[in-house]
């Protein structure tokens, strides 16, 4: 396969996973949301280690594709997807201290 054929075809993954992820979460009910946050986090965690092993094939000297505009996308993304893992832990920890009992001052 040439580079451009395999280009285009991880640009019509990308396109495609956009859309599906789209329709998903569009479909989750706001009484449900909250307490599927966490496996998604989890989830996303592990899309973030897959993009992390990419961007490191992307970058391997063998590859070949590693251009100064792929190289900053893939840097970038690892960057958000991180920021989105760590602050979606940490709004469902926010959210589940809210449910924990408050402890009681004793006079």
């Amino acid at each position: 396969m040439t580079e451009l054929t395999e280009f285009f075809g991880l640009l019509i993954v990308f396109i495609l996973a956009i859309f599906v992820g789209f329709e998903v979460i569009s479909k989750v009910p706001t009484t449900l949301h909250t307490p599927l946050m966490s496996a998604t986090n989890a989830i996303h965690g592990v899309v973030l280690v897959g993009a992390i092993i990419v961007t490191a094939k992307l970058l391997s000297p063998e590859h070949g594709l590693a251009t100064p505009l792929l190289t900053v996308l893939a840097i970038v993304a690892v960057a958000l997807g991180t920021i989105n893992v760590v602050g979606g832990f940490a709004v469902t920890e926010r959210m589940l201290q809210m449910f924990k009992r408050r402890e009681t001052v004793k006079k």
